[in-house]
């Protein structure tokens, strides 16, 4: 199978990068927006306009807030949205989607496709499902406008694996034609315990929170933001993350090594151990400006959909997690949120009950 026609649900930084990219590449693009005021600046544009990898206005096929017309005829469905809204789209799925049509995660980030396909069982949702994910988007890309977006670059050597694992091949050689960066790993357990995100993020905005809520995120967020004491923090929480992963059997590497592999960052800087080196010196993040405030996806994402299911993967595998534990006890008291219990927990992600042994099972079978 050829995927030719893609629904993009999620007009946001990767949706609009998503569709320009790949409509400027020959694809039948579908993009749905949950919001109206989200999609008129698009429509009355008639299309996206990107800067970077793709430069110039791209015709998107279809731009619609309906769900049902943007999956019609598509070959594959791409949820382009943060961990947070795959309760949405598959609450808004279930009824209308067949398991004909696979859904790609983009990004998986921790358990993204274990998330979205335990959310579809909660609202109904019985047939078979193909899903996959890559670890973190696609792009590095930002938008600079309600219908304009800026394209940095590609995400490099980006890990990629299906859920159920049996399916991995089929999804690899479906996807690979949009991705060609793309590379197949062992399992979701691989791509959701090597999410970069998590790992500097959420030190990054726990560290700087009083820089954030002064000036308004005024700053550079990765050449300036990550300091070397916020480096090392980053650094011990890798080490834990490591850990974890050792334990359960996956396979990983450092966060120095997957960034570096994921082209945002310099083999010299990697070389270095230096974390806070490895964020200044990241190319493609030079001009990304810190978040305006803490109510962002860099928190409720990245600790809620991060660093919660690190810690719980942790606890799965018997192996203890200080550092996270204490950054998400910190962040959940600075944002009067309890991560520990609304975030995604091993429950949320379809594995409650589960022994180590019994999630492997799990993630390569689907039952």
């Amino acid at each position: 199978m050829t995927a030719q026609s893609i629904a993009i649900l999620g007009a946001g930084h990767g949706g609009c990068a998503a569709a320009a990219d790949l409509t400027a590449r020959g694809f039948e693009v579908r993009l749905h927006a949950r919001r109206e005021e989200t999609l008129q600046p698009l429509v009355q544009q008639g299309g996206v306009q990107a800067a970077g990898v793709q430069e110039g206005l791209f015709p998107v096929a279809l731009l619609t807030t309906d769900v049902a017309e943007a999956i019609s005829g598509a070959d594959i469905i791409m949820l382009v949205v943060p961990s947070v809204a795959h309760g949405y789209y598959a609450q808004a799925l279930a009824p209308i989607v067949t398991q004909d049509i696979p859904v790609f995660v983009n990004p998986g980030h921790t358990g993204g496709a274990l998330h979205f396909v335990s959310e579809l069982r909660k609202v109904g949702y019985k047939a078979p499902i193909k899903t996959c994910e890559t670890v973190t988007l696609t792009y590095i890309c930002r938008k600079t406008g309600p219908a304009a977006v800026d394209i940095f670059s590609y995400t490099k050597k980006l890990k990629f694996a299906a859920f159920p694992g049996k399916y991995s091949q089929e999804m690899f050689e479906l996807v690979r034609p949009l991705y060609p960066e793309i590379t197949l790993v062992s399992s979701v357990l691989e791509t959701a315990l090597t999410n970069i995100n998590a790992v500097f993020h959420a030190p990054g905005m726990l560290m700087n929170v009083g820089w954030i809520e002064d000036t308004g995120g005024d700053f550079l967020f990765y050449r300036e933001g990550i300091t070397p004491a916020v480096g090392r923090v980053i650094a011990e929480l890798d080490t834990e993350r490591m850990a974890v992963a050792d334990a359960l059997g996956v396979p990983t590497a450092s966060f120095l090594e997957n960034f570096y592999q994921a082209g945002l960052t310099t083999k010299e800087a990697m070389e270095s151990g230096d974390v806070s080196r490895a964020c200044v010196e990241s190319e493609p993040n030079w001009k990304i400006k810190s978040p305006p405030s803490l109510d962002h996806r860099y928190i409720h994402e990245d600790v809620g959909y991060g660093l919660v299911p690190f810690a719980g993967f942790g606890r799965l595998a018997g192996v203890p997690t200080p550092t996270i534990d204490a950054l998400i006890h910190l962040t959940s008291e600075m944002m009067n949120i309890p991560y520990t219990t609304t975030g995604l927990t091993l429950e949320a992600m379809g594995l409650s009950g589960l022994d180590a042994k019994g999630v492997l099972r799990f993630v390569e079978e689907g039952v």
